[in-house]
């Protein structure tokens, strides 16, 4: 392969040796009662993949009732604030850069895991999705939708998170705002019927989340944010698009321009939605003339098709999910065109090492 674009540095807001990210992606490894990330597995799992322009973590709650599924870690007590220095030590001792995804997700949790009482959402509407408790899968319930007190509560706790997050070392955050969960759910109007200043018209389906990075911006600077999104997210999590969603996000990508972030981070559908008439089935195409700043673009890309949406114009850095898993050296071996190895699905959300952190580097 000639010129490779995804191997070359970026320096927008973010100084990338490549643009190579590792997204954020679910393991479930935080198997201990603090919900703390661990020296021996997520440090030595993290520090495998510094060689990333960026590494983005998984979702990590910003309080207790942001918890939805078991066994993940989190950045709101003290305790877990010491494990992820750890983490970002190891990291930065490598040479890598290092962002934590804040993550609530809403009506996608279980009162299992809030002492029987509902998980939040926008308007008590049941995703009927499952949600992945201490006893396995479990079907989803009708939420709580939020009082204005809720909300406020969460705007805080997303600003706590975020200057733990400062305090853990980290050189930025991302807002997940995507895949259905809680500031999802006040995007789209299938999930969120509210009637007052948080629901109706785009401008208040998007006023949470706009509040939420104004209160980080408060404790971490603007180039150190990124926020995420899945604007043709229809099936999966419980989302149902409508005319309305698309819209709602070209709002929210263009309003961003009004800020200085480090990125936006957008995914490709999950599922075919060609034949849904108010859809966007390019994501990268289409949002990219929207917004100035830099742009990632996520979802089922490979070494070819990386490259190529890059050398396109259409994003400057692409985020990469399963590869990642079972190939922690992902940068050298595109650099020199090694075949990528299998991942083993059976150990994606399990406890321990195997699956985890016993992914060999290839022999060149």
């Amino acid at each position: 392969m000639s010129k490779q674009h995804l191997l070359t540095s970026y320096s927008k807001n973010i100084n990338l040796n490549n643009r190579v990210v590792v997204a954020p992606m679910t393991r479930s490894r935080a198997d201990n009662e603090g919900h703390v990330p661990t020296d021996d597995l997520h440090g030595l799992y993290y520090e495998q993949r510094a060689s990333a322009g960026l590494i983005i973590t998984e979702g990590s709650q910003v309080s207790t009732e942001a918890v939805g599924y078991i066994n993940t870690p989190g950045i709101y007590t003290d305790e877990q604030v010491e494990g992820w220095k750890n983490v970002t030590k190891r990291v930065h001792d490598k040479g890598g850069k290092i962002f934590i995804q804040l993550w609530h997700v809403g009506r996608m949790s279980h009162p299992d895991f809030h002492n029987g009482a509902l998980p939040l959402s926008a308007s008590a509407i049941n995703p009927h999705a499952k949600s992945f408790t201490p006893e396995g899968f479990k079907d989803t319930v009708t939420p709580k939708a939020m009082t204005i007190e809720d909300i406020k509560t969460t705007v805080k706790d997303f600003q706590n998170a975020a200057a733990n997050a400062v305090k853990a070392g980290f050189d930025g955050v991302e807002i997940h705002s995507s895949n259905g969960y809680l500031f999802h759910q006040f995007f789209n109007g299938t999930s969120n019927k509210r009637t007052d200043d948080y629901g109706g018209s785009i401008e208040n389906k998007t006023r949470f989340f706009f509040e939420v990075l104004d209160a980080i911006k408060e404790v971490i600077p603007q180039e150190k944010i990124g926020a995420r999104f899945n604007p043709s997210l229809n099936g999966p999590f419980g989302m149902t698009m409508d005319e309305d969603t698309i819209p709602t996000f070209e709002y929210i990508i263009k309003k961003l321009n009004d800020y200085n972030l480090a990125y936006v981070h957008l995914s490709e559908p999950f599922t075919d939605v060609s034949e849904i008439p108010f859809a966007v089935t390019e994501i990268a195409k289409h949002f990219r003339p929207l917004y100035n700043g830099t742009l990632m673009i996520n979802s089922a890309f490979d070494q070819e098709k990386g490259n190529k949406v890059i050398e396109e114009g259409y994003a400057d850095l692409v985020a990469y999910g399963k590869p990642y898993i079972s190939n922690p050296d992902l940068v050298e071996r595109f650099e020199n065109n090694l075949d990528l190895a299998e991942w083993d699905q059976d150990t994606f959300y399990t406890t321990g090492a195997k699956g985890y952190t016993d992914y060999p580097k290839a022999s060149k």
